[in-house]
C-alpha cells in the first residue's frame, strides 16, 4: 500500500469536511483534507487515495489548491511553510508535493530545492506567481505559473502520481510499459512521460504489434477512425511526439523508425520473460 510507512494521528488533526472551506481551520499544525467520495473500510485510516503534500501560505483564502484536489479524490495534507514540511517529510513519505510559491512571500526556489533533498524520489510541482520567471533551480519535476485551470493541474498530478495496480491497464514490452488508465508510458533510461489521448492510442498500436510494420492507412484508421491518407502530416507529428518519449535522440530513431513510402515500423527487443508480452487486441 502507498502510504503503508504513515504513522500520523489522523485523529489529532482538523478534519475538513465537504463543503467547508480547507483554508479555514485556523491551526497552524499540518491539515488534513479528506477527499469526497467515501472510503470502502480496510482498517487503513487513511483510505487508498494518494496524498498529497500541499505546501501554501496562510493567507490563501479560496485560491487554495486543495479545493481541486479534494473535489478530484485526493487525499491532502496541508503545512504553511517549507520548515514546516521539512519537519512532517522526517517521518513520512507524501506521493506528490505541491509548493505553491504564489501565495508565500518569496518565490520559494530555496525552500523548494530542500525540499527536494529530502524527499529525493518524491514527484515535486511548483507553482509560482503571475508573470514570475521559472527557476528550475527549485529542482521541481513540473512548473506552473498561475493562474492555470483545474484540469492542467490535475493532468499533471495524474501523471506525476504512481500507477494504481488495481485500477491501472497496463501493456508493457520490452523497455516500455502504457498505463492506458492515466495515459502515461515509462521507458527504462528515461522516465516517465504524460500522453494525451491520440499519443497514447498511437504507442498502443506500437507497442501490441512490435517489430511489424504498421501501413500508414492501419494507424488512421486505428487512432483517427479514417482510411483517408491525402494528408498525414497529423499522424507525421504524433510520430515525433511518440520518439521525443521513447527516443534517446528523437532526430535520429533507433526505435520508432519509418518504412520509407510504406509506414512506421517499432523495432524493440522482446521481452525476458513470457508474462511481460503485450497480447495483442483487434482495435476497435
Amino acid at each position: 500500500m502507498p502510504h503503508a510507512n504513515h504513522h500520523t494521528d489522523w485523529a489529532a488533526l482538523p478534519q475538513v469536511r465537504k463543503g467547508e472551506n480547507p483554508t479555514q481551520c485556523g491551526c497552524l499544525r499540518p491539515q488534513r483534507v479528506y477527499n469526497q467520495k467515501p472510503q470502502k473500510d480496510t482498517g487503513d485510516a487513511m483510505g487508498t487515495s494518494p496524498l498529497i503534500l500541499l505546501v501554501e501560505g496562510q493567507s490563501i483564502g479560496r485560491d487554495s489548491l486543495a479545493t481541486m484536489l479534494a473535489k478530484a479524490n485526493y487525499d491532502i495534507l496541508i503545512v504553511r511553510s517549507g520548515t514546516e514540511a521539512l519537519a512532517w517529510l522526517g517521518d513520512h513519505h507524501p506521493d506528490l508535493i505541491i509548493f505553491d510559491a504564489s501565495t508565500m512571500r518569496s518565490n520559494g526556489v530555496r525552500n523548494c530545492r530542500r525540499l527536494r533533498r529530502v524527499a529525493e524520489h518524491t514527484p515535486i510541482i511548483h507553482s509560482r506567481s503571475t508573470g514570475e520567471e521559472e527557476d528550475r533551480a527549485a529542482g521541481a519535476d513540473v512548473y506552473l505559473e498561475r493562474p492555470f485551470s483545474p484540469r492542467k493541474l490535475l493532468n499533471r498530478v495524474r501523471a506525476l502520481l504512481p500507477a494504481d495496480t488495481q485500477k491501472e491497464e497496463i501493456v508493457r514490452y520490452g523497455n516500455m510499459t502504457l498505463f492506458r488508465t492515466k495515459r502515461s508510458v515509462d521507458v527504462i533510461g528515461k522516465g516517465e512521460f504524460a500522453l494525451t489521448p491520440k499519443l497514447a492510442s498511437l504507442l498502443e498500436q506500437f507497442i501490441r504489434h512490435p517489430n511489424e510494420l504498421l501501413t500508414r492507412r492501419q494507424l488512421m484508421l486505428w487512432v483517427w477512425q479514417t482510411d483517408f491518407i491525402g494528408d498525414t502530416r497529423t499522424l507525421d507529428v504524433h510520430i515525433r511526439w511518440v520518439r521525443e518519449c521513447i527516443e534517446v535522440d528523437p532526430s535520429h530513431p533507433q526505435l520508432l523508425t519509418t518504412v520509407r513510402g510504406q509506414g512506421y515500423l517499432l523495432r524493440i527487443e522482446p521481452p525476458k520473460t513470457n508474462s511481460d508480452k503485450a497480447h495483442p487486441v483487434e482495435p476497435s
